[in-house]
């Protein structure tokens, strides 16, 4: 279900909202928060807010925050290989990581607020996500190569990571969009509601923030001392490696009973 927004204050003689007025408008145009990871419901989309607020401003659309997200991210990949491994450097990485993950949700506000939704802009914003999750662990994996204190045994863990964390996008996005195939059409009132996992305020935002791609993002912070990046990282991949399929497991309950449902 789409969140109702406030609409923008009409632009006189061509000009374009002002920031502020983006910025309140942009309060009424969030996604629901119940049951969504920490760090993306509190600080990524609170981040993003202004973020959007000056895309509409300046007159860029959706598309175009993407691309910049894009860019941003491409450009932390980069120094993450090419540079040698300093704090400062992981510093840098994590915070340009970041930003482009608040860019990522700042497109989606920008459509939100604007109306200028489309397949093709969710389209591109899906493309854009399965190609960024993966090559942030391949980045990893190319740059602990480069490492000669790391011994090669350790690069089995990026490798496991891109594969969990491809499953675990794949599982997300195709149950959205099978769900909403299958309940095309129908009347509202025979429409089943998505069984609400257990605890989906607070207490399971909080237990999900291991998960959260925001903590990928950070983990970088450790980047300076081998051990502790490959500590921190493993027990990402570790909790998001248990997570996977149990989370796979509870959309695969949900989609069959959509089709029993229809049958």
């Amino acid at each position: 279900m789409s969140t109702p927004t406030t609409a923008l204050p009409s632009a006189s003689e061509g000009k374009r909202p002002a920031f502020g007025d983006v910025l309140r408008a942009l309060a009424s145009a969030q996604k629901p928060g119940h049951g969504v990871p920490a760090y993306m419901r509190w600080v990524n989309r609170r981040a993003a807010r202004p973020m959007a607020a000056a895309a509409v401003a300046l007159g860029l659309s959706a598309n175009a925050v993407s691309l910049i997200s894009v860019g941003v991210s491409a450009l932390a990949l980069g120094l993450l290989v090419a540079l040698p491994a300093t704090w400062w450097l992981g510093l840098l990485v994590a915070a340009l990581l970041a930003l482009g993950f608040a860019l990522d949700s700042a497109d989606g506000q920008v459509a939100r607020v604007t109306r200028t939704g489309s397949p093709a802009g969710e389209w591109l914003d899906h493309v854009i996500d399965a190609v960024r999750t993966p090559a942030i662990h391949l980045a990893v994996l190319v740059a602990l190569f480069l490492r000669p204190e790391v011994q090669r045994g350790w690069l089995v863990l990026p490798l496991i990571f891109t594969l969990v964390s491809v499953g675990i996008f794949m599982s997300q996005i195709l149950a959205e969009q099978l769900r909403r195939a299958a309940l095309a059409g129908r009347p509202a009132a025979v429409v089943p509601s998505a069984p609400a996992p257990a605890g989906t305020g607070l207490l399971r935002s909080l237990a999900l923030l291991p998960t959260d791609f925001g903590m990928v993002c950070w983990v970088f912070v450790l980047w300076g001392s081998a051990p502790l990046f490959l500590a921190g990282y493993g027990l990402l991949l570790l909790i998001n490696g248990l997570h996977f399929p149990l989370s796979a497991a509870r959309r695969f309950r949900e989609l069959r009973s959509l089709g029993e449902a229809s049958a």
